[in-house]
């Protein structure tokens, strides 16, 4: 029986949870750094334990650290948000060593879906389409340049134990291969102590899609629909939408299938996203999976009425889900039958980066916040005035999620609620004029976007879509537009 919950995290999604935990009846945990100290996830906590310095490695990634606030604390199970160690088997395996109850995929689970190389067999195994590429890591040039004649270029350097688009370079000619693979292993043992990369066939235009999923301690795996995450600045999302819009249900919903057989094929149970690549011409591949929380689950929530954290929590403490055919059984209020989606939601990120400067971080202290309101608006956030917004984490601000019948209305009441948003303060930059520059562009509009849309902006491109914010009217969001060069697509990456 779980009373206590310590949540392993930070910012936003540590909030998330303490609220989550609340509602149900749960006591909580914060963990902090020194740098965190007075953060909102402190405050709003039961109980709060400084575990360590400022950097990450020292705090928020020290397993014993975390072990012993749980247990001067009474804290019987552990949620670890998403980030930091929220994928880490180890860590999953030393809460359940110390009798805590672990708030998501076993760590067998987490063990082979963790990484890619073995993520890629099991999929492959289940009969869904994988990317032509590497079943083995890549050790030399000769190895990858063998992978090259089958599956051409460009072709993609991939760490196996990569995450949030990170450990990985796209290599579009010959000369390139052996220079890149020695950048990619060693980028992969710094970020993530292991140096093996595997090679894929980069796709030049599709569309990001993944399908969120639940899975109970009794053999049920459900989905939840699909999202669309085309949008990334540097193989990292900045705005998602559910459901993945302008592709055919029936496509979808082969999508959905083969994500919920193949986490059935392992009995995974907790939350999960399974991630895909699809192409203008209906095919679609499997790239990766994400055993935790997403960034993005608010999308997922407000198109289905499903709490996902709740659920997570009810997982763990071993309930069953509440399931009908297609998916959750809904809250009062939703459709008793058909698609277990309605209307549309779009998820926009504020982070402290200057978009004029490479999207360098901003951090500094705010002395300014204001947020929007109105009529389906959400806001996950963990920033108010006076709040410093450190340089060691995340540069995160908030997530604007919004809620319509339609896209249109969608996008609409997005940039209405972006023109509301202002962060300001000391060296306090955000994206939040970029973000309603990228609302207008035509082919987001019509929803003809892919990963490739943003990968080949000049910094004279991101300067007219940011300008774009300011000339245009929240009316006039509809048909404006910022004017933007054509470039070389890059490959998709594979982001948090």
């Amino acid at each position: 029986m779980v009373t206590r919950v310590l949540v392993a995290n930070r910012g936003e999604i540590a909030l998330r949870v303490i609220r989550a935990c609340r509602e149900l009846g749960l006591g909580t945990v914060a963990v902090h750094s020194a740098a965190d100290d007075g953060a909102a996830h402190v405050v709003a906590a039961d109980r709060a334990v400084r575990i360590g310095p400022a950097p990450a490695a020292l705090s928020y990634l020290s397993i014993p650290a975390i072990l012993e606030a749980a247990r001067i604390t009474g804290a019987d199970a552990v949620h670890p948000g998403y980030g930091l160690l929220s994928e880490d088997p180890d860590f999953a395996e030393a809460c359940q060593g110390a009798g805590l109850t672990f708030v998501g995929p076993s760590p067998e689970a987490l063990r082979v879906l963790g990484d890619k190389i073995n993520a890629r067999r099991i999929a492959a195994t289940a009969g869904l389409p994988v990317l032509p590429g590497s079943p083995e890591p890549v050790a030399s040039a000769g190895q990858v340049r063998a992978h090259a004649a089958r599956t051409g270029h460009p072709l993609i350097l991939k760490a196996a134990a990569g995450g949030g688009g990170r450990g990985m370079e796209i290599v579009r000619a010959p000369g390139d291969l052996a220079a890149a693979l020695g950048r990619v292993r060693s980028a992969a043992a710094a970020l993530f102590g292991d140096d093996r990369v595997f090679v894929e066939r980069c796709v030049r235009h599709a569309r990001h899609v993944e399908i969120q999923i639940l899975g109970d301690r009794h053999g049920t795996v459900v989905h939840l629909g699909s999202r669309d995450c085309s949008l990334q600045r540097r193989n990292q999302k900045i705005v998602e939408e559910a459901p993945a819009p302008a592709l055919p249900a029936d496509l979808l919903d082969r999508v959905a299938a083969d994500a919920v057989r193949c986490a059935s094929g392992i009995g995974y149970h907790g939350a999960g996203t399974l991630e895909f690549l699809v192409e203008p011409d209906g095919a679609y591949w499997f790239i990766e999976a994400n055993c935790r929380i997403q960034v993005e689950h608010p999308v997922t929530e407000m198109v289905t009425g499903v709490d996902l954290v709740h659920q997570q929590l009810r997982v763990a403490m071993g309930e069953p889900l509440a399931t009908r055919e297609g998916g959750l059984e809904p809250p009062p209020g939703l459709p008793a039958s058909g698609s277990v989606t309605r209307g549309c939601a779009i998820e926009c990120r504020i982070n402290a980066e200057d978009p004029a400067q490479g999207f360098r971080p901003a951090p500094g202290r705010l002395t300014e916040v204001v947020l929007p309101a109105g009529p389906f608006v959400r806001v996950d956030t963990h920033v108010a005035a006076g709040a410093a917004v450190p340089s060691e984490y995340d540069p995160l601000l908030a997530k604007v999620i919004v809620w319509a019948p339609d896209r249109a209305g969608a996008l609409a009441r997005m940039d209405r609620a972006l023109a509301e948003c202002r962060f300001g303060g000391p060296g306090i930059r955000t994206n939040r004029d970029f973000l309603r520059g990228l609302l207008r562009h035509p082919r987001f509009r019509d929803a003809s976007h892919d990963t490739a849309l943003l990968a080949g902006l000049t910094a004279d491109d991101v300067a007219a879509l940011t300008a774009s914010a300011s000339t245009a009217s929240t009316a006039s969001a509809l048909t404006a537009s910022a004017p933007i060069t054509s470039a070389a697509p890059a490959c998709p990456g594979d982001p948090s």
